[in-house]
């Protein structure tokens, strides 16, 4: 009768009682890495409104002797030798839009954009994809991979994706290196699978169909790795709380949890599909908690599920970014993972297109997630045509980069340099370190990456030039951030 009355481990190790490994599971900044700015240089990467740079390189700056800054310093505090989450990559989504947009590109053009993306040398180094399973609304029409009430799926088939996105992924994966970190999510099960008849407009599976959809995910994954593509992971359900006008479906956070720990864990696994990570949640931030807690706190579906995903259109209530449900899901579930699996900007419009407040959004939320300890970022559709489609349902938005199919050329949005600006520098397996500001117009993150090289962000959102010191161990760099600007410095 006393063991109900004992505290839980993750109590103990919330109150820095149990053993090391827990504690250190909970508290990742107690992870010490030896590390020394003496002798180094910070190589400096600028992009900047108003200027011609563009993941510039400048000179490399010195570090000097700095024991104590004055308050009236600026300065952007780094400490490598506490170190948090480690990064699994950053991307962007390969979607029917974007494989149908680089279609209409020219092989030089074609050749460019692979390049720009997934080169780490004369690109952004992109690592990380995310692609639907079957139709979402950047798709030229809504499709399905079975027929018709077709319950033993027996006529299963990805010939749809045949024509542009298998081929686009596959190409994407060789310039990659051959290897890009892959993770799927569907948007609807097939129209009759559904209480509401209809891939769009929300509605919920049906019971009687929850372990056919489970069957659906594994028929999926293996064709597409049978066809070439490794699959690394999949969520349970884009936005599974949003009835949109394009495909959609809805799970409470009780319908997510029993799904998974009913029947698509157990399917996976039974499958020998059980090393995939599973993915809850998938929407934003608002309610990441909430579904997190619901899910995770039960142990038969959290055995299954690998982090939670989320996305940031939480901005439609008027709320602006809610970073802190990012953190507060870190804090109380450290052995899970965080994922940003959507972002863009919404309302296209082509005149718009170098707004640099785009840019801007990005980096506010890249420096922040990661900051409030995800561990990945992945933008929406890598490519879009001149009207930031194509889209089914006219839900026209914008990426990185625009493929302009009048005048056959890419155009390069400031989005893409400020993606730049982490995916290039902060690699798969970098660990996150203290990067501190002392003023709030100069936001900040940092990593240090597997080859020792530390990465340091820096986002200047302001209207004035600022000169600061990059503080390291009692060294400082004196650094000059230009008005509305990104930095990298690399200190190697």
């Amino acid at each position: 009768m006393l063991n109900k009355f004992l505290p839980s481990l993750a109590l103990l190790t919330a109150l820095g009682v149990g053993s090391a490994a827990a504690q250190k599971a909970a508290n990742p900044a107690r992870n010490f890495t030896a590390y020394s700015v003496a002798g180094k240089k910070a190589q400096v990467y600028t992009t900047a409104a108003n200027t011609n740079q563009r993941l510039a390189a400048g000179e490399a700056l010195s570090f000097k002797p700095m024991p104590q800054p004055l308050e009236t310093e600026v300065c952007v505090f780094v400490d490598p030798t506490k170190t948090f989450q480690s990064v699994l990559g950053i991307g962007g989504a390969l979607t029917d839009a974007a494989a149908e947009t680089y279609a209409k590109l020219s092989k030089d053009q074609q050749q460019e954009f692979m390049q720009a993306y997934y080169s780490p040398t004369k690109g952004i180094g992109y690592t990380l994809a995310r692609t639907p399973i079957a139709s979402s609304d950047f798709s030229t029409a809504p499709y399905d991979y079975v027929a018709d009430k077709d319950e033993s799926l027996k006529t299963f088939s990805v010939k749809h994706d045949e024509q542009y996105r298998i081929p686009f992924i596959k190409q994407a994966i060789a310039a990659a290196g051959g290897k890009l970190t892959m993770y799927v999510a569907p948007w609807s099960p097939p129209a009759w699978m559904k209480d509401n008849s209809n891939r769009l407009k929300g509605g919920k599976l049906l019971p009687q169909y929850r372990q056919t959809w489970a069957d659906h995910y594994v028929k999926f994954i293996k064709e597409y790795e049978r066809q070439g593509i490794p699959i690394w992971g999949l969520s349970t359900q884009n936005e599974p709380m949003a009835v949109q006008k394009w495909e959609s479906c809805l799970f409470t956070a009780t319908e997510e949890r029993d799904f998974i720990k009913e029947y698509l864990g157990p399917t996976l696994k039974k499958s020998g599909l059980g090393d995939r990570k599973l993915i809850a949640w998938d929407h934003n931030r608002d309610q990441v908690y909430q579904r997190a807690s619901t899910i995770l706190d039960d142990p038969k579906a959290a055995q299954y599920v690998w982090g939670v995903g989320y996305h940031w259109y939480e901005t439609w209530t008027g709320s602006g970014m809610m970073f802190d449900n990012v953190r507060r899901v870190r804090e109380t579930y450290p052995d899970k993972n965080l994922l940003l699996t959507e972002a863009c900007i919404e309302k296209f419009d082509f005149n718009k297109v170098n707004d640099w407040a785009l840019g801007e959004k990005y980096g506010m939320s890249m420096i922040n997630d990661f900051n409030n300890g995800n561990v990945g970022w992945t933008d929406w559709n890598i490519l879009l045509d001149e009207n930031g489609g194509p889209n089914h349902v006219k839900n026209y938005c914008y990426a990185p980069l625009i493929g302009d199919t009048r005048t056959g050329k890419l155009i390069y949005t400031n989005i893409y340099y400020y993606i730049g600006h982490f995916s290039k520098f902060i690699r798969p397996g970098a660990k996150r370190i203290v990067s501190a500001s002392n003023r709030d117009h100069l936001s900040t993150t940092a990593f240090l990456n597997t080859d020792g090289k530390v990465a340091v962000v820096v986002m200047n959102d302001g209207d004035q030039a600022q000169n600061f010191n990059l503080w390291m161990q009692g060294q400082a760099a004196a650094v000059s951030s230009q008005p509305h600007s990104i930095m990298t410095l690399v200190i190697n």
